[in-house]
C-alpha cells in the first residue's frame, strides 16, 4: 500500500495539480487530503471543484471550520476571499468533511492533532517562537491513538517523527503555502525556505511504515503575483520565497 498525503493546499490550484501529476507518475494506491484546502487569495472555487472530482479521502481543517461557523466580520482576509468565491454546493461539501478519520485500523488521519484542528503535533509554540516538539510532547498528543501510522498537517512544515512506542507520525508539509505567521498561542513564523509544493508518500515495507517527503516545483511566481494583485503581500512573499520576509 502506497499512500500519497497532501495537506494545506490553500486554494493553490497549480500547486496541487503539479503534486497530483508527480504522485500519479510515481504510482500510488490512494490519496488522502488533510484539510485547509481552499482558504486564501488564489483559486478557492477552482480548487474545490478539482478536489470534489477526485476519489480521495478529504478531511476538514481549521479553515474549513472557520468558513462554515464564523460570520462576516469574523473571517480573516484569506477566509473572507474564499467564502466570497464559493457557492452553496462547495460549502455543503466542506460541511460533509471531518477533522479526523481512520483510513484503516493501521492509519489515523488528522488535520492538527487527535484532539484539535488548531494544535500543532510536531512543533510547539513558546513565547520565543516555534520549535520542534519533544518526544514526550509528541507522545502526549497521540492520546489513545494506537495506529502504526499517523498523518497530520496544519503547520505546513514537512517532518516525520517516530514516537516512543514506534508509531510513525508524518506531516507532509503544505502543498500551497510554504510559510506563514500566526499569533496563536504566541507570535511565531513557520518557514520552509523554499517555494516548492510539498507532499509525502508513505508505504509499508517488511511490516513497517516508511515516509518519503517530496518537494515539487511549479509556477509559484504566478501565484505570488496573484496574491500581490489581491492585496495580500504577506502571501506574495511566502509564495515567492518560502519565507515571511
Amino acid at each position: 500500500m502506497r499512500i500519497a498525503i497532501v495537506s494545506d493546499i490553500h486554494g493553490n490550484l497549480p500547486a496541487i495539480e503539479a503534486v497530483a501529476r508527480d504522485f500519479n507518475r510515481r504510482g500510488v494506491d490512494a490519496v488522502v487530503n488533510l484539510g485547509d484546502s481552499l482558504s486564501g487569495p488564489l483559486f478557492p472555487l477552482e480548487t474545490a471543484q478539482f478536489l470534489m472530482a477526485q476519489s480521495w479521502l478529504h478531511l476538514s481543517g481549521n479553515h474549513e471550520r472557520q468558513l462554515l461557523t464564523q460570520k462576516p466580520g469574523q473571517w480573516s482576509a484569506p477566509d473572507a476571499f474564499a467564502h466570497s468565491q464559493l457557492s452553496s454546493r462547495e460549502l455543503e461539501w466542506l460541511g460533509s468533511l471531518k477533522p479526523c478519520a481512520l483510513f484503516s485500523p493501521d492509519v489515523f488521519l488528522c488535520h492538527g492533532t487527535t484532539q484539535s484542528d488548531m494544535e500543532y503535533f510536531l512543533e510547539t509554540v513558546e513565547p520565543t517562537g516555534a520549535r520542534a516538539a519533544t518526544s514526550r510532547e509528541v507522545d502526549a498528543r497521540l492520546g489513545e491513538v494506537k495506529a502504526a501510522l499517523v498523518a497530520c498537517g496544519h503547520t505546513h512544515f514537512p517532518r516525520s517523527v517516530r514516537a516512543s512506542a514506534g508509531q510513525l507520525i508524518v506531516n507532509p508539509g503544505s502543498v500551497g503555502l510554504p510559510a506563514f505567521d500566526d499569533n496563536h498561542p504566541y507570535p511565531h513564523v513557520i518557514e520552509t525556505g523554499s517555494p516548492d509544493a510539498r507532499y509525502a508518500i508513505v508505504e509499508q515495507y517488511s511490516g513497517n511504515w516508511i515516509a518519503t517527503l517530496i518537494s515539487v516545483p511549479y509556477d509559484h511566481q504566478a501565484m505570488a503575483r496573484l496574491a500581490q494583485e489581491r492585496q495580500m503581500p504577506d502571501w506574495a512573499c511566502a509564495l515567492m520565497s518560502g519565507y515571511m520576509s
